[in-house]
């Protein structure tokens, strides 16, 4: 059985890519496949979501990039989170938190 895969709310996806470089430095096909996999294959992020965030991240600060070898010999854009990065991401998942528990105290009222 196939599962529709709802949209992500507005904010969401800079909050999964933010998360996922908390882990470690990615390229942008290995942080789409982070996030598909840490979400049971539900939330797959398309190349046409995914780098116009990275990139508004970066301009916000949040995230660096620098281009590496990757493990194919190729060159590849790689992204990292900064200090302020790291800093907004605590500051967002606590947000997070308090808005998915408000969700469902609606949902469960």
């Amino acid at each position: 059985m196939s599962i529709k895969k709802p949209d992500l709310l507005q904010g969401t996806l800079d909050l999964l890519v933010l998360k996922t470089l908390a882990q470690g430095p990615h390229h942008g096909y290995g942080i789409a496949q982070k996030i598909l996999l840490s979400s049971r294959q539900i939330i797959d992020v398309q190349q046409g979501s995914l780098y116009p965030a990275l990139h508004r991240l970066e301009r916000k600060g949040l995230v660096k990039s620098e281009w590496r070898e990757s493990d194919a010999g190729r060159m590849a854009r790689v992204y990292s989170l900064t200090r302020t990065g790291h800093k907004h991401l605590a500051s967002e998942i606590e947000q997070w938190s308090r808005y998915a528990a408000a969700i469902n105290w609606v949902l469960e009222g």
